[in-house]
């Protein structure tokens, strides 16, 4: 194995390993075709692979690596190797970024969420919700991780995000810019239905085993809780900001006529 398959595989494995190189891995032909070919580093095709009709086409776009399928194997972050891979080059965004020109903030802040599902989720619905941008802390996963990377489905290219240094005092300079904090609660006092999205808003969402810390807890304007029937106590962090996420789309697109 050479040196930058065992790159490929220290950035596939080792958060610190991204976080030096500035790169990260995609996999598979769907994954490949979300990059943004600018950001392209490096394609990596399995022999058996470059044999098929799309492995050809890729060839032809840009200079790629053939390795014999037992090496591909070993590069890969899954069981069933789909035969490509890619070092990307990640995206930075700028606090910026996180707005848009023609609509207020829609925004998701992250408390030391640990699950790359989740992660990734959040994500997906974000971007089809219309959020603006992402705020994590640095207790949440690593958004670059193949298992995050994987769950966005190419959303990981479009939705601006950023890891805060210090959340509390960032969400405390976005409440300070007129931006409304709401905090996903099952104890909470507003039934999220009942709260106005439609001007600058942001929903707070904590681990998934303790919730939202004391400290972040306290710096929203409003605690909402989604009404459930049944015996289920809580909704997941993912699904839970989706259901937030849509409501605030719905009344937007009341307000706009859309």
């Amino acid at each position: 194995m050479n040196q930058q398959e065992k790159e490929i595989i220290a950035l596939q494995k080792k958060a610190a390993e991204r976080r030096k190189t500035g790169l990260f891995v995609v996999e598979g032909i769907r994954g490949y075709r979300e990059i943004p070919h600018n950001l392209i580093e490096t394609v990596v095709l399995s022999e058996s692979f470059s044999r098929q009709k799309s492995a050809l086409e890729i060839m032809e776009e840009r200079n790629s690596r053939v390795v014999p399928d037992s090496i591909f194997s070993a590069l890969s972050d899954t069981r069933t190797p789909q035969g490509i891979l890619a070092v990307v080059r990640q995206i930075r965004w700028k606090k910026d970024d996180l707005s848009a020109p023609d609509r207020p903030p829609l925004l998701v802040i992250l408390e030391t969420l640990q699950d790359p599902g989740n992660l990734g989720t959040i994500f997906r619905a974000g971007e089809a919700a219309g959020v603006t941008g992402i705020v994590m802390d640095e207790g949440t996963c690593d958004p670059w991780s193949p298992k995050v990377v994987r769950s966005t489905m190419g959303s990981i290219f479009r939705m601006p995000f950023f890891t805060a240094e210090d959340l509390p005092a960032e969400t405390a300079r976005l409440a300070d810019a007129g931006i409304r904090i709401c905090a996903a609660d099952m104890d909470g006092e507003a039934d999220y239905t009942r709260v106005d999205y439609t001007g600058g808003s942001a929903f707070l969402i904590g681990n998934e085993g303790n919730g939202l810390s004391a400290q972040m807890m306290q710096m929203a304007d409003t605690r909402v809780r989604i009404p459930m029937c049944g015996r289920v106590e809580s909704l997941n962090a993912a699904m839970a900001a989706s259901v937030l996420m849509f409501e605030a789309a719905r009344q937007r697109r009341e307000v706009s006529g859309r």
